[in-house]
């Protein structure tokens, strides 16, 4: 199987711990492609016809995509744990959770990156992370205690969006108020699979 991935994605950052929390590094190809939101290169859409990374083309059955699919794919392929029936509604909100935290954090990337600053829109970029901010709040407040239990998919969600933030908008200061969850990500970040899939 082959994962058309870009480094820096927090999308794509998500899988590719997955994959190797659950053992599936010999059997995943991990595929940089250089793509942009502008122009897609053309091996992302013959896998995704939205042009989005991630992708997983597999060897089997045709291409599928969207990160949340494609952990649960790789999930069920390893037999893992990741998403365990006894939590699995919690386990998929708070993965949704972290993904808007994601959406925000991009969004406010590509008003800066990618629109003329005569073009750009502060409402909006300010719109984008009041999301975010009441994302975080949202889980220190109320998921605490499901981060600190077995491992899962929301728990390496949570990870990848708020260290999307420290590469990406480190300014907004996202620790402030949230310190339980500060010290949670901090302690989260050394594992190994994080280690290994750092941005460059």
């Amino acid at each position: 199987m082959k994962l058309f991935s870009s480094p820096a994605s927090p999308f794509v950052r998500k899988v590719r711990v997955a994959i190797r929390e659950l053992g599936l590094t010999d059997r995943v190809e991990e595929v940089v492609i250089p793509t942009t939101p502008l122009a897609s290169a053309d091996e992302i859409v013959a896998a995704n016809p939205t042009g989005k990374i991630p992708a997983l083309v597999r060897d089997d059955g045709p291409a599928i995509y969207d990160s949340r699919v494609i952990t649960r794919y790789l999930n069920d392929l390893a037999k893992g744990t990741l998403y365990p029936q006894a939590r699995l509604w919690e386990v998929l909100t708070l993965e949704a959770t972290a993904d808007a935290i994601m959406d925000a954090g991009v969004l406010m990337t590509y008003e800066v990156r990618l629109r003329p600053e005569a073009q750009q829109s502060q409402d909006w970029i300010n719109a984008q992370w009041g999301k975010a901010s009441r994302a975080i709040a949202a889980i220190e407040n109320r998921w605490m205690s499901h981060l600190n239990g077995p491992l899962d998919m929301g728990q390496i969600s949570v990870a990848c969006a708020l260290s999307y933030l420290d590469l990406r908008h480190d300014a907004r200061g996202w620790r402030t108020g949230n310190d339980a969850l500060a010290a949670w990500h901090a302690d989260f970040i050394t594992r190994d699979s994080f280690e290994a899939t750092k941005p460059a």
